[in-house]
């Protein structure tokens, strides 16, 4: 299944859980759920949903790769502080699915990062029951 997902930053942080979970086929009691980015400028990770948290994973990868730091790739699209980021990030999270439900913790949520934004975006989300 593929869920399309809006930003409206340059760097934004969208929490995905609850359309990730929508995905899950009723039939799907246990398995394995994937959440896949096919871009090269965004990424997925599993963490808290928290303001002040995302505001500092937004200032964390602004100093981790700064923008306009006379990256060769910025030559071609002036984006290659998003696409470094996103390889930090990660393109994919794998999360457990028990009794028909996403198998995250108490604060765990899904949550999608744009680099390169605003844009619209698509993540693929594939189960495997077991």
């Amino acid at each position: 299944m593929t869920i399309e997902v809006r930003t409206g930053e340059r760097v934004d942080v969208v929490d995905v859980t609850s359309r990730v979970e929508g995905a899950v086929p009723d039939e799907t009691r246990h398995g394995i759920c994937t959440v896949y980015v096919p871009h090269t400028t965004a990424g997925v990770v599993v963490n808290e949903r928290e303001e002040r948290l995302l505001s500092d994973v937004e200032n964390a990868l602004e100093r981790l790769v700064p923008r306009g730091e006379g990256y060769e790739h910025d030559a071609i699209d002036d984006n290659a502080d998003a696409h470094l980021r996103a390889m930090l990030l990660g393109e994919s999270v794998t999360v457990p699915i028990v009794d028909g439900n996403l198998a995250l913790g108490t604060w765990q949520s899904i949550l999608f990062v744009e680099c390169d934004g605003p844009r619209t975006r698509r993540i693929r989300v594939a189960t495997v029951p077991r």
